[in-house]
């Protein structure tokens, strides 16, 4: 297929995969396992979606729909903010499960999911040729994010190198920052932004209150916009648990950005949340950005409009979202079932000796299978997790991409299938790692 018709702009993207495993992912999906109809069938733990609380929340979804009149204002064009109805109910849902702080309806902007949120912000806040500033490894699709539209550069943090450095947390410091700072203006480039993602994606770890802090007013300091992605926020793991908490040698509770936000009240400080996760719903593509900033919000309903989430999913969340009760026990439930399969995935790689950076949230394990590499390069990376997929047909994110110098790391997806299903997963890979294992003795 030529693309020659296109633009350059076109032309670019026919050429440039969205991710690179996209393709397989595809492949893995035409040929999903069944217990009974396709035993030796793929099992994808590659993509960032949760499966294991879909059935209950599909059912209070069914009798919404069943029971609800749907309003007049529906049909209609909204604010291109969000519709007002709607934001009332996520300000009083955010307020009451994820950051525990009053968040006002007028200081949230809803658009078409978190990538349209993250695509606005860039495009608000920076010019094109600004630097976005992320700690690696990060979200691999961050670069086409804030670079499709808004043309932000991403400057990848590494600030460690072996995972064992992180057991106990981010090491993200002020130093790191300068040190980034320095190398971006002597480019000849402006560090306009810094995006962090607790939990992350793809360790798992939490940035403390107090560190959080200490950046902010740095950032604050020097006119630089400071982003914090919470898409994990109540995907937290329960570090009690019997099977895992010999990995926690210290007690780090999430604490929502935006308690920070209400004190400082800074127009560079801004939050990032959708329902995708957290609630399993990635289909429904509803985003929001919490900023206190009135010139970005007035920005972002101006320009919105090829953004704006559909009002009929909007009316049918904020049904849901304002059902305190189901609410409460459907993040409970979803949050214990996480931690029962998190725990099966780090029993199997402590079983296998795997190295893996314990996790206090998100939806995905770290893991360090280097010792399997062939030699100390993309190249090897890439034949391994390939090898992997089409000996034991499990596959995973490889660490090309998320921006860091470490070779031979996966990031494993453990709710993006069954418990059942996941158990097969972690026998075939346990399988597969003592095979190469015994082919390199």
């Amino acid at each position: 297929m030529s693309s020659s018709s296109l633009s350059a702009r076109g032309a670019r993207a026919a050429a440039t995969p969205m991710r690179i495993d996209h393709a397989p992912f595809r492949d893995a999906m035409a040929d999903r396992y069944h217990p009974t109809h396709n035993p030796s069938g793929a099992l994808p733990l590659n993509i960032a979606e949760n499966r294991l609380s879909w059935p209950l929340l599909r059912s209070r979804l069914e009798e919404v729909m069943a029971a609800g009149e749907v309003p007049d204002w529906v049909p209609k064009y909204a604010s291109h903010r969000g519709a007002a109805p709607f934001r009332v109910a996520a300000a009083s849902f955010l307020s009451e499960h994820l950051t525990r702080c009053p968040i006002s309806p007028d200081s949230l902007g809803v658009s078409a999911g978190a990538t349209s949120v993250i695509e606005m912000t860039a495009h608000l806040l920076a010019d094109a040729g600004d630097v976005a500033v992320i700690p690696a490894p990060c979200y691999p699709v961050y670069r086409q994010d804030i670079g499709n539209m808004a043309g932000v550069e991403r400057y990848d943090l590494v600030t460690y190198h072996e995972l064992s450095e992180i057991a106990r947390g981010p090491t993200l410091s002020i130093g790191h920052l300068e040190r980034a700072r320095r190398d971006i203006e002597a480019s000849g480039r402006r560090f306009r932004m810094l995006v962090l993602t607790t939990p992350d994606n793809p360790t798992g770890a939490i940035y403390p209150a107090p560190l959080l802090e200490e950046i902010a007013d740095w950032c604050m300091a020097r006119g630089i916009h400071l982003v914090v992605n919470e898409l994990y926020g109540l995907s937290l793991i329960d570090t009690s648990h019997p099977a895992i908490r010999q990995d926690y040698h210290e007690d780090v509770s999430f604490v929502s950005f935006a308690r920070l936000m209400a004190d400082r009240r800074s127009d560079y400080l801004h939050l990032w949340y959708a329902v995708s996760k957290d609630l399993g719903i990635s289909g429904f593509r509803v985003g929001m950005l919490h900023s206190h900033n009135e010139a970005l919000l007035q920005a972002y309903e101006n320009v919105n409009l090829s953004h704006t989430a559909s009002n009929l999913t909007q009316w049918l969340l904020r049904a849901v979202l304002t059902d305190s009760a189901f609410m409460t026990a459907y993040l409970r439930e979803s949050q214990m079932r996480l931690t029962e399969s998190y725990a099966l995935v780090v029993e199997g790689l402590r079983t296998l000796g795997v190295p893996y950076v314990p996790s206090r949230g998100s939806l995905f394990v770290w893991i360090d299978l280097s010792e399997l590499l062939d030699e100390d390069s993309e190249a090897a990376e890439l034949s391994l997790w390939m090898d992997l997929y089409r000996s034991a047909r499990v596959l995973l994110t490889p660490g090309v991409g998320f921006g860091h110098t470490k070779r031979g790391c996966f990031r494993v997806v453990y709710p993006s299938v069954t418990r059942d299903e996941l158990e097969v997963a972690v026998a075939r890979l346990s399988s597969w790692v003592q095979d190469r294992r015994d082919t390199t003795a």
